[in-house]
């Protein structure tokens, strides 16, 4: 089984896969509480979308507030 988008080019983004996951995990929190908040309904899931964001380099660690 092949993975998109390649783990690679998530790497190139977020270089450590553990810290990876959670830069995921809370852009996705974001995507969804946007969507939430201006009644907007995802065509994907929001996880689906924050990877495709950080694989084309819109997003990386740097972009996402930790508490």
């Amino acid at each position: 089984m092949m993975l998109y988008p390649a783990m690679s080019s998530l790497t190139k983004h977020v270089p450590d896969r553990y810290f990876l996951v959670n830069v995921v995990a809370r852009r996705a929190r974001q995507i969804s509480e946007d969507a939430e908040r201006d009644e907007i309904q995802l065509t994907e899931k929001a996880v689906t979308l924050a990877i495709h964001e950080i694989s084309e380099g819109k997003i990386d660690a740097s972009d996402i507030k930790f508490k």
